[in-house]
Parts: structure tokens; sequence; C-alpha cells
């Protein structure tokens, strides 16, 4: 029997960092496929003009939700505000770094800042949300990556280091939940022509406006289609072929098999003998 999307991954869905570029085109891609939403971002009015769309050709619910996931309590507020619905997917699209500078240049808040942005409030929200998924048997978890997390670089310090957690968290997170009938994908993101690396690209003299599509960048569209494609066939995906084939030197086995074989090893160890 063929199980309907949104019965699989709704009724509702958050979307953290909704507001422009890959987070906004997921949130509309899911609400074609009958999911209400939850929009979450720091500016409201860019979150309006989401929902506006995407009420404009569904007719699904939506919601905004404006949170700095800078904050302490983030995600204690996040999940206060969400208390009445059932959240079938959690998308976390949210933590790049427009600012491209190196470690030094800024105080360490501002790292510890974008850690618990893109790691900790993570963690918060995949444990808060998976339990009641892991209870019903159905759900999905997606969590945003960068190749720039396969090794340290220079100006990308702490942002690597972050997204070298996420991707793998999503694979430990895919080895435990999915046996539970809950999906999980850490998607790794190349270069994507979103407003963020357009602001970035235009403030360091490499475009000569905003309008400029930064070369050989993917389309939002085609990075989200490509994930949806590959929901159910976690935990790693890197819709990006420049990212999939740059990769194989990195990690010549593969992430996914990788995992798989991590997995098995461990169940392996923990077994009683």
């Amino acid at each position: 029997m063929t199980v309907d999307f949104s019965d699989r991954y709704g009724p509702w869905a958050l979307v953290v960092g909704a507001s422009e570029g890959v987070g906004a085109a997921y949130a509309e891609a899911l609400a074609a496929r009958g999911l209400n939403l939850v929009l979450l971002a720091r500016r409201q009015g860019a979150l309006d003009e989401v929902a506006a769309r995407i009420r404009a050709i569904t007719d699904v619910e939506t919601r905004t939700l404006v949170v700095d996931l800078t904050a302490s309590d983030a995600a204690a507020s996040v999940m206060a505000a969400l208390a009445d619905l059932e959240v079938g997917s959690l998308v976390y699209c949210a933590g790049a770094d427009a600012d491209y500078a190196a470690f030094l240049d800024h105080p360490v808040t501002t790292a510890e800042a974008m850690i618990q942005r893109n790691c900790t409030v993570l963690v918060q929200l995949c444990h808060a949300f998976a339990g009641p998924m892991v209870a019903r048997g159905r759900g999905s978890i997606v969590i945003f990556g960068s190749g720039s997390g396969f090794a340290g670089t220079p100006r990308l310090t702490t942002y690597g280091a972050t997204k070298a957690f996420d991707m793998v968290f999503a694979e430990g997170l895919w080895a435990e939940l999915k046996p539970l009938g809950v999906d999980v994908l850490g998607l790794i993101l190349g270069e994507t022509d979103t407003p963020t690396l357009r602001r970035t690209r235009h403030r360091l003299g490499l475009a000569a406006s905003l309008e400029e599509r930064p070369p050989g960048s993917a389309r939002p569209e085609s990075v989200v289609a490509d994930a949806l494609a590959h929901l159910d066939r976690g935990p790693i995906r890197m819709p990006d072929r420049k990212v999939r084939l740059g990769s194989r030197g990195f990690f010549p086995m593969g992430r996914k098999r990788m995992a798989a074989m991590m997995a098995k090893a461990t169940r392996k160890a923990m077994e009683p003998r």
C-alpha cells in the first residue's frame, strides 16, 4: 500500500531558516505536497512573504515564528510555541556564515553563537521532536550541511567545524531512528545560489551586483527536488555532482557506506558475549 507523503511526514512541518533561499524553497515544496508549515527565522517580514506565496498556491495552514537561534532559550521558545501541533517533519536549514572572516577577527562570542545556532539548538530540537515521531512510527528530520564540513579551512574555521558535527550527527541519528520508522537525511550542499551567498560575494568584491548569479552554483529548487527524492535514502545526500565527486577524495568508501559499517560494527560490539 502506498503511503501518502502528508500521512508519512505530516501533518505539520517545522522549517528552521525558512525566510529565503533553500529553506524557503523547501517549505514551498512541502506545502505543495500537502504539509502544513511552521516557518521559522529571525525576520518577520521575510517570513510573511514566504507564507503569502504559499497561501497563494496551496490551501495548507501556515504559521510564522520569529526566533533568534543564538539565544540560550531558543529551543524552549520553539517548543512552547508549537506545543499544540503534531510535527511530523523537522527541517533544519539555518546557520550560513555570511562573514567569511578569520577566527580571530571577531570576539569568541561570535564563534559561540554559531555553535549554539548550528549545533546546540539543532540537537535540542531533534531530541524534542524525534521522540513523538518514534512513538508514531513515522516522520522525517532533514539536517542541512555543507562541503565545508569535509575539512578545516581558513575563514570558515568554526562554520566548517559545526557542519562536520551536523554531518556526523545526522549519520548517527539515521542509524538510530531509521529502524524505528523515522527518516533522517543529512543534506550536504555545495555552492548554492542563495541571497546570502550573493550578498557575501558582492561584499567581497567577487560580484558586480546582487543580481549576478554565482557561477556554477546550484539552484535552490534543484537542491530541494534532489533532497525530497532521497528523503528515505539517508543518511547523507550530496545534491551537487561536483561535491559528490570531490567527496570521493576525502571519503573513498563513501559516507553512506561508512555510516552503515560504523552502525553495524557498533551494534556488534554492544552485543552480549
